[in-house]
């Protein structure tokens, strides 16, 4: 039975609120929001990151577990998106408030501050999207549909990403007034508009499929997903999607803040935000293809393996263009087919997740769907950060320094070699995505199940 238009709808809400507002803005502000604005240096905010992901291994597969153990009147894995809104939205944007805008702080207090809602934020992310995930293993059985929900997840997600990215700063300049004020509104603002858009997610999605429930906890489920073959190379492609996007995104704030500086053509600003909304766009588009190249490749392993292919190529070539704000829309060009492979791919990583749960519901007797799903949301943020520490500790490695200038305000590229520097940071952007994509092809490549 088709599943009307506005459930699809309604779930891909539940994607822009988490991919497309505060993971995007996660993923691409926040090494540079953590060392530039908010005062932290590059050491505390890898550290920061790195901490936070060894959280994220313990809430992610618990919240998995009782994901999975819920009941209520509105169902397994709906109530964590409609009440779970709300610290949702809160604690996004109290993580963008800046103390030094209230109070005076000392640095430890500053790293207290950061290190507590940074660490409330992932677990809020993780009580929302680890349900949001698994909702998709019982909103249908029917495989086609579960790519139809795939594709609008994504369209949803890098549809909203490029709506935010693309008005994040003109809505600066509207709010005025410094760094740490402009983030602070902007947090606010954006963090309403996820909560509503993730209640409103889960209001209108349905529950039609019953999981088989494994009713007390047992270790066994654990240790039954390191018997999952599937499972295993699931996770490993999820962790290099998430390594390849968070490299690219982490590492734009600094190749155009503090590489290029903001490039202006007549009106119109591109900024690392705009620069990056054009993958955005390209995404959204070639995400709702998806179901249709995997149909016309034959299986979704191998439409993952040729959508990871182009993206390892693209980002050699990125790696050649020179490092001058001339060849800005060669940049933008070559970063745009850079992520027709990652729309072509997006929507097929959930679809294969939801596949690898239906396998070992046959094989285990009982459903381990948001256990499963969790996985997937850990190697998400495990991704995001640890290649957001990478990049603020080899940045930091290469040498470089960030000042700002106490008369304009302008912020100062400083360093013992500026070079080095410049091609660490046109690195990160493109080699170091380039090997991992190639490490995801291989995967895909041999990916166990043929669907």
């Amino acid at each position: 039975m088709a599943v009307p238009l506005k459930e699809k709808i309604g779930y891909a809400l539940g994607d822009a609120a988490s991919g497309g507002i505060t993971w995007k803005i996660m993923s691409i502000a926040f090494p540079l929001y953590f060392t530039n604005v908010f005062g932290l240096t590059f050491a505390d905010a890898a550290t920061l990151m790195l901490v936070a992901r060894l959280f994220d291994v313990v809430t992610d597969p618990l919240m998995g577990s009782i994901a999975d153990r819920t009941k209520s009147r509105w169902g397994t894995y709906r109530p964590w998106l409609i009440f779970g809104s709300i610290p949702f939205g809160i604690i996004f944007a109290l993580l963008f408030f800046t103390p030094d805008l209230a109070f005076s702080m000392s640095m430890t207090g500053k790293r207290i501050w950061a290190y507590t809602f940074y660490l409330l934020m992932m677990a809020c992310y993780t009580m929302v999207n680890v349900p949001y995930g698994s909702m998709l293993d019982v909103m249908t059985k029917d495989d086609n549909e579960k790519n139809q929900f795939s594709a609008f997840r994504m369209v949803g997600a890098y549809a909203m990403g490029f709506i935010t990215l693309v008005s994040f700063p003109y809505l600066q300049k509207l709010v005025g007034g410094s760094e740490q004020h402009q983030y602070a509104v902007l947090g606010a603002l954006f963090g309403l508009v996820a909560m509503i858009m993730t209640m409103t997610c889960g209001l209108l999605i349905k529950e039609r499929e019953k999981p088989i429930r494994a009713e007390k906890f047992s270790f066994k489920q654990y240790a039954d997903l390191f018997r999952n073959k599937p499972w295993i190379y699931m996770t490993f492609i999820a962790l290099c999607t998430n390594f390849f996007n968070g490299f690219r995104y982490a590492a734009a704030g600094y190749m155009i803040t503090n590489v290029l500086g903001e490039v202006t053509v007549g009106k119109f600003i591109i900024n690392y935000t705009v620069f990056m909304a054009f993958s955005e766009v390209t995404c959204m588009i070639f995400g709702a293809f998806s179901p249709a190249f995997a149909k016309k490749i034959g299986s979704k392993h191998k439409a993952f393996f040729w959508a990871s292919v182009l993206c390892c190529v693209f980002s050699v070539i990125y790696f050649f263009i020179p490092i001058d704000a001339a060849y800005v829309w060669v940049m933008i060009a070559v970063s745009v087919l850079t992520s027709i492979g990652v729309g072509l791919y997006s929507p097929l990583l959930w679809s294969m997740y939801a596949d690898v749960a239906d396998y070992a519901t046959e094989k285990n007797g009982t459903s381990s769907t948001g256990l499963i799903f969790s996985s997937g949301t850990m190697a998400q943020k495990l991704g995001g950060a640890i290649s957001g520490s990478l990049i603020a500790l080899l940045l930091g490695a290469a040498g470089m320094i960030v000042s700002t200038n106490p008369e304009t305000g302008e912020q100062i590229v400083e360093g013992t070699d500026l070079h080095s520097v410049r091609t660490m940071v046109w690195a990160l952007f493109s080699i170091f995505p380039a090997v991992i994509a190639a490490i995801m092809a291989l995967l895909a490549y041999k990916f166990p199940l043929k669907k």
